[in-house]
């Protein structure tokens, strides 16, 4: 069950906001099609970030992933834990595994993100592809 006090991407991201910062990781449908991840690239804290771009890499036994960000902003707090362990992110894509804080430059940017329903229907839809 996906949880629905975030928003997602079509690159299969999810934010999570707080005031005026941002939570994004990845979804679990995300960690489970990339397989076993191995290693995590983060920006640097104070980087700027652009709305569907990309701010990272994340790298398993299959392949090697972009990572994209669902919107704008600076990266106030990058998560070392995954970056230490990257298998957090197979464990709890949802939780212990969020990637990057960003200070969001533009809120109404999340209006072009899905919600957990509609993301769950896209997933399906993709899935049958």
């Amino acid at each position: 069950m996906l949880p629905d006090d975030r928003k997602y991407s079509k690159e299969h991201e999810w934010i999570q906001v707080d005031g005026d910062n941002g939570t994004i990781g990845i979804t679990d449908f995300a960690q489970k099609e990339l397989g076993d991840v191995v290693y995590v690239e983060l920006p640097e804290v104070g980087a700027a970030v652009a709305s569907m771009e990309v701010f990272g890499n994340i790298e398993s036994v299959k392949a090697v992933s972009e990572l994209f960000s669902p919107v704008s902003g600076e990266v106030v707090k990058i998560n070392d834990k995954v970056v230490d362990a990257p298998e957090l992110v197979n464990a709890d894509p949802h939780g212990d595994a969020w990637l990057i804080v960003l200070k969001l430059s533009d809120a109404s940017q999340l209006d072009g993100l899905m919600s957990a329903a509609q993301y769950q229907e896209y997933i399906d839809k993709e899935g049958k592809d």
